[in-house]
């Protein structure tokens, strides 16, 4: 059997290298070849990938990337996947001189979309143009979604403090997001959360605490703000607990189609077009897209901004509660 080995370049972020692992599953199953897999990302992110089995080493980006470039070399792959597709792994990649493949972005037809609403879009998800740059190394989509493994010490946080919610079962709702407009408004949040009569976890990072103590203030006693009381994996696994996840487009909404949970994803500026919506094939059932179709000013941002341009936000504020309290309750 003959032995190759491949790095895959992603340095950022959370979801995007979520969205990753169905390509590095299939590296690892290509008939007849042994495929040893390095992986290279930024410090802070090596936490996504620590208990994946596919994957043989992780490298890091810390400060300098002269450094890594150096420690890279010594390694003699036989090909490079850059999934990154940027200034910093297109210098990794003609430091190492290897045959290398990079998935098609799509920055123009973004573009196009945005400013001109000219619908360019491939109809194809992320994971599939991901997948796309292996082709010629002799993989395919197994349609067996996304991975995510936690640690086998996760299951000793304490949960004392919401242990009811573990026994009756709860909603998670993840109430961060990378930018303002592509949260909902907390006051839209907590109308949620007490329509819903059922308990609901709010999730988050430290600098979400704030947003989910005004929320929680706002509702019920069935409300639980562990924003920035876990760190991602506790996170991931108070998600997978759950019965549902209503979350914006964010990390654990990756995570959590990981786990093949229902999924409620909230879309404000951007739109799920762009091929990042939740990615769990064969179980269409399992997700609700819920955003405000026919705004003239949507997309106003293939990312986001730190406040409506248009001053009126209402790709958010009109995202209709009743659907996605309707598809919740049918779960639970």
């Amino acid at each position: 059997m003959k032995k190759v080995k491949v790095l895959v370049i992603r340095f950022s972020s959370i979801g995007d290298i979520v969205l990753t692992t169905p390509l590095v599953r299939c590296l690892k199953k290509i008939p007849d070849k042994e495929v040893e897999i390095h992986y290279v990302t930024k410090k802070k992110f090596q936490v996504v990938l620590k208990n994946n089995p596919n994957i043989d080493k992780i490298h890091v980006l810390d400060d300098s990337l002269k450094t890594l470039c150096k420690k890279l070399k010594k390694e003699n792959y036989d090909y490079i996947i850059d999934l990154h597709k940027n200034i910093r792994s297109a210098i990794v990649k003609m430091s190492l001189r290897k045959k290398a493949y990079s998935f098609p972005k799509i920055n123009l037809q973004k573009w196009l979309m945005v400013n001109f609403k000219k619908d360019m879009l491939p109809k194809v998800h992320i994971v599939d143009r991901y997948i796309y740059t292996g082709i010629e190394l002799g993989i395919k989509n197994d349609n067996l979604g996304l991975e995510y493994y936690l640690s086998p010490e996760v299951k000793n946080i304490d949960v004392s403090k919401f242990a009811g919610f573990f026994n009756s079962g709860y909603i998670s709702f993840v109430i961060g997001g990378m930018h303002f407009t592509k949260k909902m408004p907390n006051e839209k949040i907590a109308s949620v959360c007490n329509k819903l009569n059922y308990p609901v976890i709010l999730l988050g990072g430290k600098d979400d605490f704030e947003n989910g103590e005004e929320i929680r203030n706002k509702c019920s006693s069935n409300v639980y703000n562990a924003c920035g009381k876990y760190n991602l994996d506790e996170s991931a696994y108070l998600a997978f607990n759950s019965k549902v996840v209503i979350t914006h487009d964010t990390g654990l909404m990756h995570i959590s189609a990981s786990f093949y949970k229902p999924i409620v994803s909230v879309w404000g500026n951007t739109i799920p077009e762009f091929g990042m919506y939740p990615y769990m094939p064969g179980y269409d059932e399992l997700s609700l897209i819920e955003e405000v179709k026919n705004l003239k000013c949507r997309p106003c941002s293939k990312i986001g901004h730190k406040k409506c341009p248009k001053k009126h936000f209402k790709c958010m504020k009109e995202i209709n509660e009743e659907k996605i309290i309707s598809f919740c309750k049918s779960f639970m």
